[in-house]
């Protein structure tokens, strides 16, 4: 299994509300996406903290995200939800099963 975060930087001029929509956005389009197996997201809690959201998805394998990367749902939610809010980011993969090697998976 594959645990993918992606912490954002925001740009100055989004909102709290939009913050909500685009983490209700994130819960509602890559759900439909076959290969995601869990979404999580969240705004700070901390103003001081330089990540003011996240997003975190589970994969079987990284095949599997791969695929994902592809897919036309999750190519528009960049392009419409992330692109247009966010002015940096940090992506985190982590390999979730003991004793296997994902890059190989």
């Amino acid at each position: 299994m594959v645990h993918h975060i992606v912490l954002y930087k925001l740009k100055a001029e989004v909102t709290p509300a939009r913050v909500e929509e685009m983490m209700m956005n994130a819960r509602m389009q890559l759900l439909k996406i076959p290969e995601v197996l869990s979404i999580k997201c969240g705004k700070r809690i901390d103003s001081h903290m330089p990540w003011p959201f996240f997003i975190a998805l589970d994969f079987e394998s990284m095949d599997k995200y791969a695929i994902f990367r592809q897919d036309p749902v999750f190519v528009k939610f960049e392009a419409e939800i992330i692109k247009p809010n966010t002015s940096d980011s940090l992506v985190l993969d982590f390999e979730m099963d003991p004793g296997k090697d994902v890059r190989f998976s």
